[in-house]
C-alpha cells in the first residue's frame, strides 16, 4: 500500500487508526515513522472500535463521502489490486 496511496493522496483521505488505548498519539507517529508509512496516524475516538465493529488488530475500512462502508477486511486481507481499486472509486466518486 505504501506504493500505491501517494498517487491518491491529494484525492482520498486516508489514516491508520490506533486500537491500542494505551498508545498515545506520539507513539503512533514513531510507530508510523519507524515503518516508513506516508500517510497520517490517528487514534481510535471513544466507542469508535465497536461503533465499527472492530474487533482485531489490522481491521480495514474505506468509507466514501456519505460515510457509507465500501470496503471492510481483515488482517492479512486486501492486496495491491484491491486497494487500488478501492482508491479508484473513492478518487472518482463526486
Amino acid at each position: 500500500m505504501k506504493e500505491i496511496w501517494p498517487d491518491y493522496a491529494d484525492r482520498v483521505e486516508f489514516y491508520a487508526v490506533g486500537t491500542d488505548p494505551s498508545e498515545d498519539i506520539d507513539e503512533l507517529e514513531t510507530y508510523r515513522v519507524e515503518q516508513g508509512y506516508p500517510w497520517p496516524v490517528a487514534k481510535a475516538g471513544d466507542g469508535m472500535l465497536a461503533r465499527f465493529r472492530v474487533l482485531q488488530q489490522s481491521t480495514k475500512i474505506a468509507f466514501d463521502a456519505q460515510g457509507t462502508v465500501i470496503y471492510r477486511d481483515t488482517f492479512g486481507r486486501g492486496d495491491d489490486d484491491t486497494w487500488t481499486q478501492v482508491f479508484e472509486d473513492l478518487a472518482t466518486v463526486e
